[in-house]
């Protein structure tokens, strides 16, 4: 197993473990992508990598985290959806979208002007989340879902998922980590329900594994199915991998494909021990104990960094961010580090 070896996912071949990781641009009017998703993720498709997310896209209006995030909830942002998948087909990339909603953490400001929750004279709505229990200071009180409520949430990622085949995208991630409405749930810090939605790990888990089920109702085995977790809180008596290990046998028991392994956003203040790869371990433990495939990510910004940790069956896909925001073109960088030889564009083969 190595970076430019291809990876049979359900249906789906990749032709090498390079994944851009789902990277929200806040550049979106009223949930449609434009020009700058066409280009931000199409010329990362030219780059080279196998499969290319798109950012956290909301399944809902009030399931962004900002005005401007990207949504599939209507026949605009589906129609503009496809357009940026037929390009990255023409590239042999695959396309993948992240399904996600915000919970606690919505309605808030693009980070460049801050990234506060907005003001309710500046366009803020209501929040919502498993229990009453705001994110941080400053954050206004989420209403706690009812049942109708989160049979809402189930019915609204079930309905994206539809809209994302219809689109024609080739991958689903279901995002359930970094503080938003599922980790929100899994959660003891966040989760305070008494109800078949909290207390033990069952329950926590049961909106995720409601969705998973609805979603696969639309998007059915073998098309690919992940899921992003946090693996842990960094903070005492929060989630953490244990229970993320155990979370992962159920998805698999779901017909879940990966498991996507990333760590925190729950906590405003937690102490996260960041340095290259230091979330590797995650995904390694996760599919060593559980027999899935994962992915890894976090600080993984060399060539060779990330072939070994796949030689070392730490985790099946390798996935990128702020490496490939610097440069789109890492993969074929890459290629030529470790002695690979992968085919350009036509419209660049001067340049090999």
């Amino acid at each position: 197993m190595s970076l430019f070896s291809p990876l049979d996912i359900g249906n789906l071949t990749l032709r090498n473990r390079i994944v851009v990781s789902p990277m929200c641009e806040y550049s979106a009017v009223d949930g449609v992508p434009n020009d700058w998703h066409l280009v931000h993720l199409g010329s990362r498709a030219v780059g080279g990598a196998g499969l290319v997310f798109t950012e956290a896209t909301a399944v809902s209006p009030e399931g962004r985290i900002s005005p401007a995030d990207t949504g599939l909830w209507n026949d605009a942002q589906q129609n503009h959806w496809q357009r940026i998948v037929e390009f990255i087909h023409t590239q042999r990339a695959a396309a993948g979208i992240q399904l996600a909603h915000a919970g606690r953490k919505a309605s808030t400001d693009v980070p460049w002007r801050g990234g506060n929750p907005l003001a309710p004279d500046n366009g803020a709505w209501m929040t919502v989340a498993p229990s009453a229990i705001p994110f941080a200071d400053g954050y206004s009180t989420p209403r706690a879902l009812d049942d109708t409520g989160i049979a809402k949430c189930v019915t609204d990622f079930a309905n994206a998922a539809k809209r994302a085949r219809d689109a024609g995208f080739d991958v689903i991630e279901i995002h359930a980590a970094h503080g938003y409405l599922l980790h929100e749930f899994l959660s003891p810090l966040s989760n305070h329900r008494d109800d078949a939605y909290g207390g033990s790990l069952e329950n926590r888990a049961r909106i995720l594994r409601e969705i998973i089920a609805a979603v696969r109702h639309e998007w059915p085995t073998p098309r690919p199915l992940i899921v992003r977790v946090s693996a842990t809180d960094w903070t005492e008596n929060g989630w953490d991998i244990d229970e993320c290990v155990e979370l992962a046998h159920r998805l698999k028991a779901d017909s879940v494909d990966v498991i996507d392994c990333s760590s925190g956003g729950n906590v405003a203040n937690a102490k996260i021990p960041v340095e290259p790869g230091y979330q590797v371990p995650f995904a390694a433990r996760i599919r060593r104990q559980v027999g899935i495939a994962t992915a890894a990510v976090g600080l993984i910004t060399d060539a060779r960094q990330a072939d070994e940790i796949l030689a070392r069956g730490d985790a099946d896909l390798i996935v990128m961010a702020r490496e490939l925001l610097r440069d789109p073109y890492f993969p074929r960088r890459a290629a030529k580090e470790l002695g690979v030889h992968i085919t350009p564009p036509d419209q660049y083969l001067r340049a090999w």
